[in-house]
């Protein structure tokens, strides 16, 4: 594994493969532009060992097309009764932190540090990070959070604290990323809960080629809309 400092650039990504998890790189910082220049490359922190960032490019790659979003029927269901509301980008670190004290299997404590939070925050703050949140009877209870950089949405967490209530958010963001000429989103790791989404794995090569077209093009980064259109749940 490759120790960087902080004026180093990171290695190249065919050196993950050598390394379960897609382990590439330890060390440099979580400055806002260290984190852009990594997800620019398909790179992500998870974890840290002794207070460095692990960075990682995992290979295959979970992605999901936008236009491939599934939608089951019990979920279609929901979307339509509309028993919530979506919006995007009003409680960004409350949303971090839920994601981030919200309990998962198999997992003893979680990755996403305070040291962690406060990078996505002033992430946010820039207007590269964003959030999609699920609000039942006033209170927060699902929803994700990632960057958006060129047409890739980079998603980094999610939680869910009543049924469906992040596959809502998902569905919303799918629906929005669509009209706003989204490539890609990007899922990191294989679950199950993103492949019943429609989530599929990529090999790592055809991931970059996906990054490489998708990534370029000027963008002025900027807070999205908090309310979220009322979309037709009936359309496939």
């Amino acid at each position: 594994m490759i120790l960087l400092d902080l004026s180093d650039p990171f290695p190249p990504v065919c050196l993950a493969r050598q390394n379960a998890g897609g382990l590439l790189a330890l060390g440099a910082d979580l400055s806002p532009q260290r984190l852009l220049d990594a997800y620019r490359l398909g790179i992500f922190p998870w974890g840290t060992h002794e207070g460095l960032p692990l960075w990682h490019y995992p290979d295959p790659r979970m992605v999901l097309f936008p236009g491939e979003i599934r939608i089951s029927r019990s979920l279609r269901k929901t979307l339509r009764q509309g028993r919530y509301s979506v919006r995007f980008d009003s409680a960004f670190g409350e949303l971090v932190q839920a994601c981030a004290e919200t309990p998962r299997p198999s997992q003893s404590g979680t990755w996403i540090s305070p040291e962690m939070q406060a990078a996505y925050i002033r992430l946010h703050e820039l207007g590269w990070a964003h959030c999609v949140e699920t609000w039942m009877e006033g209170k927060l209870v699902g929803g994700l959070y990632g960057l958006a950089i060129g047409r890739v949405f980079f998603g980094e967490s999610m939680f869910s604290h009543r049924k469906d209530a992040s596959k809502i958010a998902f569905a919303h963001l799918a629906r929005f990323l669509t009209t706003q000429q989204f490539g890609m989103i990007d899922c990191q790791m294989h679950t199950p809960h993103l492949a019943s989404l429609g989530g599929r794995e990529i090999a790592g090569n055809e991931f970059s080629q996906h990054l490489a077209k998708l990534i370029v093009g000027s963008q002025t980064p900027q807070h999205w809309p908090v309310d979220v259109c009322n979309y037709d749940w009936d359309i496939q």
